[in-house]
């Protein structure tokens, strides 16, 4: 049984039944997956995104990183220096696009 799938079957690291606490090493742990799943993420973008691209799926990749660097980034799971190698791509995808210029609706 590979570590990932130990630590979604085991109780005692993500408990489910009501009343049961989240143990200690909890943030640690959750941090340490957050880490390997940047760096999934990042192998995808390397040594995969031509195969995305083929396959008209660069939509859908762009968007999970783009939720998962939030995320990351709003509750500091991941620490920035080890997310600044795709600092360029997180910079475009993350940033939200410019009003429209057809957009005349205006504040009152």
């Amino acid at each position: 049984m590979s570590l990932v799938q130990k630590l979604v079957t085991d109780e005692d690291i993500f408990p489910t039944k009501y009343g049961k606490e989240f143990p200690n090493s909890f943030e640690s742990l959750v941090k340490k997956i957050c880490r390997f799943l940047f760096h999934v993420l990042a192998h995808i973008y390397w040594a995969h995104f031509k195969e995305t691209v083929l396959l008209d799926l660069q939509g859908h990749l762009n968007t999970l990183y783009a939720h998962f660097i939030v995320f990351v980034r709003e509750f500091n799971l991941v620490d920035p220096k080890e997310t600044c190698i795709m600092d360029d791509l997180s910079e475009v995808v993350c940033t939200p696009p410019p009003p429209s210029a057809q957009n005349h609706v205006t504040e009152r």
